[in-house]
């Protein structure tokens, strides 16, 4: 974090400051600032947040033990460590993220060019796009962006006071339940690129529909500062209305996608393998081909809003495309191969929307070649609200038109996926019904064989992400 006084920072964050003896309102703190006390070190700030399962208070002394030099209390502790006392925990943390970058765009000691922040949102995508953006930015300069999902009120800030001096670019993961939310957080940083990837039925049951999901993305590019430049897909007809707001903003659009309207940064030829995508990127009128190692189609999309990003930064195209040939995988448990050449898993169990979903078993049916077979281990799809019912219906029914040989389903939530499927015509054990893991798991140990193609798909409540790893381990 960007250095502060203890003064500095309650002013920042409207607290009160109570220096500990042999430290002063002046003293200066920079260290990293975390809310989980087993994460503090020497210097460091910690936050101590109320939870629904714990107290962030009932852990101040063990941060004071492993040597932070401050605590951000709602309450005085008796610590042996500065304390700055606020109302609100979880603002007071908005509140210091919106100082540090602040400061940091101030800072005359990045390379003359200033901190560039980028805001990444969209119902789908957006971490494998942090990804894939940060690998591109960090060879032109130190670049900062989340771990794993750090993407709401809590992690987004945590990402943002990581930012130095030294920072040449912010990338910012804004994910979101509710209206509000993506506003409040890109508020934060006033983002000079905003994109977004794409708006369907990801937590459309808490924003309360898919035009709600639209109004709700669109916070992003409202939030650009004048001047900025909105990354729009081109290829989603609700992200390509953002447009005139973008105007209303006094900021560009840049259009990407593999449609005709994406008139500044295109994919054709676009050829899937069990070894990654490959396809001819065209951006700026400049073409080069792609070697996408990260599994499966719709990673297409990601990787152009990640280029289009980029070359407005200022990276070359040929730099944007070698660097992004390096990533090997989107994150854990996003496209992860797993297992080996006999038994092949796909662990993807991080989270699911119906778009993400179908993605993810057309991919499985694109990379299984002859003499292969298709299995998709399903759970079920979180945050949908009144159209879980019907979004489970679907994925069934898209699993037996696909082909998928076997379809293993988890879990009561997810019951109505394999009902489809045998309502479909997956009978004779094509489609079975798992209550839990384990039992999923004693099956697919004693059915799996060689050259099988497993996929294994939820969101993240349904934990089939370790079923996955577990699969991985038995068939490696």
């Amino acid at each position: 974090m960007i250095a502060l006084t203890i003064a500095q920072l309650a002013h920042a964050v409207r607290g009160e400051a109570r220096p500990t003896a042999g430290d002063t309102p002046q003293t200066l703190v920079s260290g990293a600032v975390d809310t989980d006390s087993r994460l503090i070190g020497p210097g460091d700030i910690f936050v101590a947040k109320p939870g629904e399962a714990t107290d962030g208070h009932l852990f101040v002394g063990a941060a004071a033990a492993a040597g932070a030099a401050l605590a951000i209390v709602e309450r005085p502790v008796e610590a042996a460590v500065s304390q700055v006392v606020v109302p609100d925990a979880v603002a007071a943390l908005a509140d210091l993220a919106r100082e540090v970058v602040k400061r940091a765009r101030d800072a005359a000691a990045v390379d003359a060019t200033g901190l560039k922040v980028v805001g990444i949102t969209g119902s789908n995508g957006k971490t494998t796009t942090k990804n894939l953006l940060a690998r591109i930015l960090e060879g032109d300069g130190e670049t900062v962006a989340p771990k794993a999902s750090f993407n709401n009120e809590v992690g987004a800030p945590l990402t943002m006071l990581r930012v130095t001096e030294r920072t040449r670019f912010l990338v910012s993961e804004f994910g979101a339940s509710a209206p509000g939310e993506i506003a409040r957080l890109a508020g934060l940083v006033d983002p000079d690129v905003g994109i977004v990837l794409m708006v369907g039925m990801a937590h459309a049951g808490g924003f309360g529909g898919i035009e709600a999901t639209f109004h709700a993305k669109s916070e992003l590019v409202r939030a650009i500062r004048p001047g900025g430049l909105a990354i729009l897909n081109a290829d989603d007809a609700r992200v390509a209305a953002m447009a005139p707001i973008a105007a209303e903003k006094a900021a560009g659009v840049r259009w990407f996608g593999r449609g005709p309207a994406a008139t500044d940064v295109r994919a054709d030829d676009v050829a899937v393998t069990a070894s990654g995508t490959s396809f001819v990127v065209t951006a700026d009128g400049a073409t080069l081909p792609v070697r996408l190692r990260v599994l499966g189609e719709h990673h297409v999309m990601n990787a152009l809003a990640a280029i289009a990003a980029a070359t407005a930064l200022g990276v070359s195209l040929a730099d944007a495309v070698a660097r992004l040939e390096t990533v090997e995988i989107a994150e854990r448990w996003r496209m992860q191969p797993l297992g080996s050449d006999r038994v092949r898993i796909i662990n993807d169990a991080y989270n699911a929307s119906p778009d993400s979903m179908a993605a993810a078993l057309r991919t499985l049916a694109q990379i299984t070649g002859p003499g292969e077979r298709t299995v998709a281990v399903l759970g079920a799809m979180s945050e949908l609200g009144e159209y879980a019912e019907e979004e489970h219906d679907r994925v069934g029914l898209l699993a037996v038109r696909l082909g998928i040989q076997r379809i293993v389903v988890v879990g009561t939530e997810a019951r109505r996926m394999y009902l489809e499927a045998v309502a479909q015509g997956s009978w004779d054990n094509e489609a079975v019904f798992f209550e839990t893991a384990d039992d999923a798991f004693e099956y697919l140990r004693g059915e799996l064989r060689d050259g099988d193609r497993v996929l294994v798909k939820s969101s993240n409540s349904a934990g089939l992400r370790f079923l996955g790893d577990r699969l991985g381990e038995s068939f490696s």
